[in-house]
Protein backbone atom coordinates (compact mmCIF):
# COMPACT_ATOMS: atom_id res chain seq x y z
CA UNK A 1 0.00 0.00 0.00
CA UNK A 2 1.39 3.38 -1.02
CA UNK A 3 0.44 7.02 -0.60
CA UNK A 4 1.86 10.25 -2.08
CA UNK A 5 3.83 9.90 -5.35
CA UNK A 6 5.50 6.83 -6.79
CA UNK A 7 8.91 8.08 -5.59
CA UNK A 8 7.96 9.50 -2.21
CA UNK A 9 5.61 6.93 -0.72
CA UNK A 10 4.34 5.56 2.56
CA UNK A 11 4.25 1.81 3.09
CA UNK A 12 2.66 -0.08 5.95
CA UNK A 13 4.18 -2.67 8.27
CA UNK A 14 1.41 -4.23 10.35
CA UNK A 15 -0.56 -0.99 10.30
CA UNK A 16 2.41 1.27 11.01
CA UNK A 17 3.41 3.89 8.45
CA UNK A 18 6.95 4.07 7.12
CA UNK A 19 8.08 6.87 4.83
CA UNK A 20 10.30 5.92 1.92
CA UNK A 21 11.81 7.47 -1.21
CA UNK A 22 12.97 5.84 -4.43
CA UNK A 23 16.14 7.21 -6.02
CA UNK A 24 15.71 6.55 -9.74
CA UNK A 25 19.35 7.23 -10.58
CA UNK A 26 20.73 4.78 -7.99
CA UNK A 27 17.72 2.44 -8.23
CA UNK A 28 17.45 2.24 -4.42
CA UNK A 29 14.67 2.65 -1.88
CA UNK A 30 15.52 4.84 1.13
CA UNK A 31 13.54 4.35 4.36
CA UNK A 32 12.98 6.76 7.25
CA UNK A 33 15.15 5.49 10.11
CA UNK A 34 13.03 7.25 12.74
CA UNK A 35 9.85 5.54 11.52
CA UNK A 36 11.45 2.11 11.69
CA UNK A 37 12.98 2.69 15.12
CA UNK A 38 9.61 3.74 16.50
CA UNK A 39 8.04 0.50 15.25
CA UNK A 40 10.81 -1.75 16.54
CA UNK A 41 11.30 -0.12 19.94
CA UNK A 42 7.90 1.37 20.71
CA UNK A 43 9.80 4.44 21.94
CA UNK A 44 7.78 7.62 22.51
CA UNK A 45 10.88 9.60 21.55
CA UNK A 46 12.38 7.67 18.61
CA UNK A 47 14.52 10.69 17.63
CA UNK A 48 16.33 10.47 20.97
CA UNK A 49 16.76 6.71 20.59
CA UNK A 50 18.19 7.15 17.11
CA UNK A 51 20.48 9.98 18.24
CA UNK A 52 21.99 7.74 20.93
CA UNK A 53 22.31 4.77 18.57
CA UNK A 54 23.82 6.94 15.83
CA UNK A 55 26.47 8.24 18.22
CA UNK A 56 27.22 4.67 19.28
CA UNK A 57 27.59 3.52 15.68
CA UNK A 58 29.77 6.49 14.88
CA UNK A 59 32.13 5.85 17.79
CA UNK A 60 32.38 2.21 16.80
CA UNK A 61 33.28 3.22 13.25
CA UNK A 62 30.34 1.20 12.02
CA UNK A 63 30.16 1.08 8.21
CA UNK A 64 26.36 1.65 7.97
CA UNK A 65 26.81 5.03 9.66
CA UNK A 66 28.75 6.31 6.62
CA UNK A 67 25.90 5.38 4.27
CA UNK A 68 23.18 7.30 6.11
CA UNK A 69 21.86 10.27 4.11
CA UNK A 70 19.36 13.05 4.77
CA UNK A 71 16.31 13.60 2.61
CA UNK A 72 13.25 15.80 2.90
CA UNK A 73 10.09 13.88 3.77
CA UNK A 74 6.62 14.87 4.90
CA UNK A 75 6.56 15.31 8.68
CA UNK A 76 3.62 15.06 11.08
CA UNK A 77 2.81 18.73 10.55
CA UNK A 78 2.57 18.18 6.80
CA UNK A 79 5.75 20.11 6.01
CA UNK A 80 8.79 18.77 4.18
CA UNK A 81 11.59 18.31 6.71
CA UNK A 82 14.99 16.65 6.50
CA UNK A 83 15.32 13.28 8.19
CA UNK A 84 17.89 10.49 8.27
CA UNK A 85 17.22 7.69 5.77
CA UNK A 86 19.00 4.50 4.76
CA UNK A 87 18.79 2.08 1.87
CA UNK A 88 17.63 -1.50 2.41
CA UNK A 89 21.08 -2.99 2.98
CA UNK A 90 22.12 -0.27 5.43
CA UNK A 91 18.78 -0.40 7.24
CA UNK A 92 19.09 -4.14 7.75
CA UNK A 93 22.48 -3.60 9.40
CA UNK A 94 21.13 -0.87 11.66
CA UNK A 95 18.30 -3.15 12.74
CA UNK A 96 20.88 -5.65 13.97
CA UNK A 97 21.87 -3.08 16.60
CA UNK A 98 18.30 -2.75 17.89
CA UNK A 99 17.10 -5.42 20.37
CA UNK A 100 13.49 -6.09 19.44
CA UNK A 101 11.23 -9.15 19.07
CA UNK A 102 9.92 -7.53 15.88
CA UNK A 103 13.37 -7.41 14.29
CA UNK A 104 13.28 -10.72 12.38
CA UNK A 105 9.80 -10.38 10.80
CA UNK A 106 10.65 -6.79 10.01
CA UNK A 107 13.85 -7.83 8.22
CA UNK A 108 11.84 -10.18 6.00
CA UNK A 109 9.30 -7.43 5.27
CA UNK A 110 11.99 -4.82 4.56
CA UNK A 111 13.86 -7.10 2.20
CA UNK A 112 10.62 -7.73 0.30
CA UNK A 113 9.54 -4.10 -0.17
CA UNK A 114 13.09 -2.98 -0.87
CA UNK A 115 13.42 -5.63 -3.57
CA UNK A 116 10.51 -4.37 -5.68
CA UNK A 117 12.62 -2.32 -8.12
CA UNK A 118 15.36 -4.98 -8.29
CA UNK A 119 12.76 -7.37 -9.68
CA UNK A 120 11.90 -4.81 -12.32
CA UNK A 121 15.51 -4.60 -13.54
CA UNK A 122 15.47 -8.33 -14.34
CA UNK A 123 11.96 -8.14 -15.78
CA UNK A 124 11.51 -4.63 -17.29
CA UNK A 125 7.92 -5.39 -18.26
CA UNK A 126 7.01 -5.14 -14.57
CA UNK A 127 8.21 -1.54 -14.48
CA UNK A 128 6.46 -0.64 -17.73
CA UNK A 129 3.16 -2.13 -16.59
CA UNK A 130 3.42 -0.47 -13.18
CA UNK A 131 4.09 2.89 -14.77
CA UNK A 132 1.16 2.55 -17.18
CA UNK A 133 -1.17 1.54 -14.34
CA UNK A 134 -0.12 4.51 -12.19
CA UNK A 135 -0.60 6.98 -15.03
CA UNK A 136 -3.98 5.50 -15.92
CA UNK A 137 -5.10 5.96 -12.31
CA UNK A 138 -4.15 9.62 -12.58
CA UNK A 139 -6.51 9.99 -15.53
CA UNK A 140 -3.97 10.09 -18.35
CA UNK A 141 -4.92 9.02 -21.87
CA UNK A 142 -3.08 6.30 -23.79
CA UNK A 143 -1.67 8.99 -26.09
CA UNK A 144 -0.26 10.91 -23.10
CA UNK A 145 1.21 7.72 -21.60
CA UNK A 146 2.96 6.92 -24.88
CA UNK A 147 4.39 10.43 -25.00
CA UNK A 148 5.53 10.17 -21.37
CA UNK A 149 7.30 6.86 -22.01
CA UNK A 150 9.00 8.19 -25.13
CA UNK A 151 10.17 11.23 -23.16
CA UNK A 152 11.57 8.97 -20.44
CA UNK A 153 13.60 7.06 -23.01
CA UNK A 154 15.05 10.35 -24.30
CA UNK A 155 15.81 11.34 -20.71
CA UNK A 156 17.54 8.01 -20.04
CA UNK A 157 19.81 8.42 -23.05
CA UNK A 158 20.82 11.88 -21.81
CA UNK A 159 21.63 10.69 -18.29
CA UNK A 160 23.53 7.73 -19.77
CA UNK A 161 25.68 10.23 -21.66
CA UNK A 162 26.27 12.25 -18.49
CA UNK A 163 27.17 9.13 -16.54
CA UNK A 164 29.72 8.11 -19.16
CA UNK A 165 31.23 11.59 -19.36
CA UNK A 166 32.22 12.55 -15.85
CA UNK A 167 28.98 14.15 -14.64
CA UNK A 168 28.30 13.17 -11.04
CA UNK A 169 24.94 11.62 -10.30
CA UNK A 170 22.21 13.28 -8.26
CA UNK A 171 23.47 16.83 -7.54
CA UNK A 172 25.10 17.54 -10.92
CA UNK A 173 22.33 15.77 -12.82
CA UNK A 174 19.88 18.04 -10.99
CA UNK A 175 21.88 21.18 -11.86
CA UNK A 176 21.97 20.34 -15.57
CA UNK A 177 18.32 19.23 -15.65
CA UNK A 178 17.22 22.46 -14.03
CA UNK A 179 19.34 24.47 -16.47
CA UNK A 180 17.72 22.76 -19.46
CA UNK A 181 14.27 23.22 -17.99
CA UNK A 182 14.76 26.90 -17.21
CA UNK A 183 16.01 27.58 -20.72
CA UNK A 184 13.07 26.05 -22.56
CA UNK A 185 10.26 27.02 -20.16
CA UNK A 186 11.57 30.27 -18.59
CA UNK A 187 10.89 28.64 -15.21
CA UNK A 188 13.04 26.62 -12.85
CA UNK A 189 11.71 23.16 -11.98
CA UNK A 190 10.70 24.47 -8.55
CA UNK A 191 8.87 27.44 -10.07
CA UNK A 192 7.10 25.15 -12.56
CA UNK A 193 5.99 22.85 -9.73
CA UNK A 194 4.77 25.84 -7.73
CA UNK A 195 2.80 27.03 -10.77
CA UNK A 196 1.06 23.66 -10.89
CA UNK A 197 0.66 23.61 -7.09
CA UNK A 198 2.73 20.44 -6.74
CA UNK A 199 4.75 19.43 -3.69
CA UNK A 200 6.21 15.91 -3.64
CA UNK A 201 4.69 14.91 -6.99
CA UNK A 202 6.79 14.24 -10.08
CA UNK A 203 6.52 17.31 -12.35
CA UNK A 204 6.56 15.31 -15.58
CA UNK A 205 3.60 13.24 -14.41
CA UNK A 206 1.61 16.47 -14.35
CA UNK A 207 2.78 17.96 -17.64
CA UNK A 208 0.46 18.50 -20.58
CA UNK A 209 1.19 16.86 -23.94
CA UNK A 210 2.85 20.06 -25.16
CA UNK A 211 5.02 20.44 -22.05
CA UNK A 212 6.23 16.85 -22.44
CA UNK A 213 7.08 17.42 -26.09
CA UNK A 214 9.16 20.53 -25.47
CA UNK A 215 10.87 19.01 -22.45
CA UNK A 216 11.86 16.02 -24.59
CA UNK A 217 13.02 18.27 -27.46
CA UNK A 218 15.24 20.19 -25.04
CA UNK A 219 16.82 17.01 -23.63
CA UNK A 220 17.23 15.40 -27.06
CA UNK A 221 18.93 18.55 -28.38
CA UNK A 222 21.14 18.74 -25.29
CA UNK A 223 22.40 15.18 -25.74
CA UNK A 224 23.09 15.54 -29.44
CA UNK A 225 25.00 18.81 -28.93
CA UNK A 226 26.96 17.30 -26.02
CA UNK A 227 27.87 14.30 -28.18
CA UNK A 228 28.95 16.57 -31.04
CA UNK A 229 31.30 18.64 -28.86
CA UNK A 230 32.29 15.66 -26.66
CA UNK A 231 31.42 17.56 -23.48
CA UNK A 232 32.82 16.14 -20.24
CA UNK A 233 32.09 17.08 -16.65
CA UNK A 234 29.59 19.52 -15.23
CA UNK A 235 30.99 22.80 -16.57
CA UNK A 236 31.41 21.61 -20.16
CA UNK A 237 27.93 20.06 -20.17
CA UNK A 238 26.32 23.31 -19.06
CA UNK A 239 26.86 24.75 -22.55
CA UNK A 240 24.93 21.96 -24.40
CA UNK A 241 22.25 22.17 -21.68
CA UNK A 242 21.73 25.87 -22.36
CA UNK A 243 21.82 25.48 -26.14
CA UNK A 244 19.51 22.46 -26.07
CA UNK A 245 17.05 24.33 -23.90
CA UNK A 246 17.19 27.34 -26.21
CA UNK A 247 16.31 25.21 -29.24
CA UNK A 248 13.15 24.03 -27.49
CA UNK A 249 12.41 27.56 -26.26
CA UNK A 250 12.55 28.99 -29.78
CA UNK A 251 10.16 26.28 -30.97
CA UNK A 252 7.87 26.97 -28.00
CA UNK A 253 7.77 30.70 -28.68
CA UNK A 254 6.99 30.12 -32.35
CA UNK A 255 4.12 27.78 -31.49
CA UNK A 256 2.75 30.24 -28.92
CA UNK A 257 2.87 33.00 -31.53
CA UNK A 258 0.97 30.88 -34.06
CA UNK A 259 -1.69 29.63 -31.62
CA UNK A 260 -1.95 32.49 -29.14
CA UNK A 261 -1.77 29.94 -26.31
CA UNK A 262 0.90 29.47 -23.65
CA UNK A 263 2.62 26.07 -23.57
CA UNK A 264 3.63 26.20 -19.89
CA UNK A 265 0.43 25.45 -18.02
CA UNK A 266 -1.00 25.58 -14.50
CA UNK A 267 -2.89 22.35 -15.19
CA UNK A 268 -2.18 19.21 -13.20
CA UNK A 269 -3.50 15.69 -12.68
CA UNK A 270 -3.78 15.79 -8.90
CA UNK A 271 -7.40 14.67 -8.87
CA UNK A 272 -6.60 10.95 -8.92
CA UNK A 273 -9.45 8.76 -10.14
CA UNK A 274 -11.22 11.72 -11.68
CA UNK A 275 -10.00 10.74 -15.17
CA UNK A 276 -9.92 14.44 -16.09
CA UNK A 277 -7.32 17.13 -16.23
CA UNK A 278 -7.97 19.51 -13.36
CA UNK A 279 -7.78 23.10 -14.56
CA UNK A 280 -6.31 25.57 -12.09
CA UNK A 281 -6.44 28.59 -14.41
Amino acid sequence: MEKQSKNKAIVLFKGNQIRRHYDEEKELWYFSIIDIIQILTGSSIPKRYWSDLRNKLNKEGCQPYDKIVRLKMVSEDGKMRETDVADTETMLRIIQSIPSPKAEPFKVWLAKVGYERIQETTDPERSINRGRANWQKMGHSQKWIQQRMMGQEIRNKLTDYWKDNEVKEKDEYAILTNLIHQEWSDLSIKEHKNLKKLKTENLRDHMTDAELVFSSLAELSTRQIAEAVKAKGLEENKIPAIKGGQIAKNARLELEQKTGKKVVSKSNFKSIGNKKLKQLN
